[in-house]
């Protein structure tokens, strides 16, 4: 019997809005709600406690943006909110936590900055720091995915964890806002080289039964932003899984 997998919807914000792109691609950019707080009160209405909240405008800025949503959200929602996107500085980190963020999901300042990233899991904690790793062809991309980093997967990964991290969001690029399911056997394949982690898989979900394929396959939390949005997975029958 698999443990019941943790199901994290996601917010994506441009200009302030919520929207989703398909393989990362800012040309390829549909709305969905002009204010992003009302999607996360119907989150949290529907009984969902985490929420995932990306600032698209901050990781092509290099720098966070979105500040105004993230603390309109943690102040009137009691989401558990892990922010990502944009985050190059002590002074973004700290901005975000007062801001709301019980957690920050971070990825091109991982691959970009070792030493300053490597501090924060010490200074903050492991709980509080999610590893981005977000693959094309189990290479690691960074900067919205906007430049290839050379940088394979799983040493990556070995990397990381050798230094603390116990938390890794890991993003199927070629997957992701495709609605073509998710790359279960490469998820599959990280909790058997770190079975210690908490992986949470994203790109690709689309119907429900991509939700129990991972569930079984032992991952233990998974992402889901456009099934949703295009609603092909209701918030109702999520609510219903995680509390059975």
């Amino acid at each position: 019997m698999s443990t019941k997998i943790d199901i994290i919807p996601a917010i994506d914000l441009i200009d302030g809005k919520c929207v989703r792109l398909s393989q990362g691609d800012y040309n390829q950019k549909k709305i969905y709600a002009d204010d992003p707080l009302v999607i996360a009160k119907q989150f949290e209405d529907a009984g969902i406690k985490r929420l995932h909240l990306v600032d698209l405008d901050g990781a092509k800025a290099k720098q966070v943006v979105n500040y105004g949503v993230l603390e309109r959200i943690t102040k009137n929602t009691s989401l558990i909110v892990d922010f990502g996107g944009g985050i190059q500085s002590d002074e973004d980190l700290v901005k975000v936590f007062d801001h709301g963020a019980e957690m920050v999901t971070c990825g091109s300042i991982a691959v970009k900055e070792v030493e300053k990233f490597t501090s924060w899991i010490t200074k903050f904690g492991n709980d509080r720091i999610i590893l981005a790793a977000d693959a094309k062809n189990k290479m690691i991309a960074v900067s919205g995915w906007q430049e290839d980093s050379k940088l394979p997967l799983f040493e990556y990964l070995k990397n990381y964890t050798a230094k603390g991290i116990t938390k890794v969001l890991c993003t199927d690029i070629s997957k992701d806002g495709m609605m073509q399911g998710p790359n279960t056997e490469l998820y599959g394949e990280i909790m058997k080289d770190f079975p210690h982690i908490e992986l949470i898989a994203s790109g690709g979900v689309s119907k429900f039964d991509d939700l129990i394929a991972l569930e079984e396959a032992g991952i233990p939390s998974v992402v889901v932003g456009k099934a949703i949005y295009e609603n092909t997975i209701s918030i109702e029958d999520i609510y219903q899984h995680m509390s059975k």
